[in-house]
């Protein structure tokens, strides 16, 4: 059961990225995108070591570095070269 609600629970993180893509790229927050980035790094290896190998619990997490990298990268090109904001 919790190869399957656990990472279904999770989903909701890729999805509210991919979402906020709509809206402009200034409001993001680059810290809390660069903690979700290496969060979800952290749990794809986990879900990849735990016995038996939880995909599902991957994909979202592979999907969620996806996202938030989009997301950071829509940040820095949105803010000015000379920026230290």
């Amino acid at each position: 059961i919790t190869h399957f609600w656990g990472p279904m629970a999770t989903w909701g993180l890729p999805l509210a990225a991919f979402k906020d893509m709509k809206a402009a790229p200034d409001i993001s927050s680059s810290r809390m995108t660069t903690a979700l980035i290496f969060y979800s790094m952290a749990f794809m290896c986990f879900a990849y070591r735990v016995q038996p190998r939880n995909y599902l619990l991957m994909a979202c997490h592979l999907t969620n570095v996806v996202a938030q990298s989009i997301q950071g990268s829509r940040y820095l090109n949105s803010r000015p070269a000379w920026s230290t904001k």
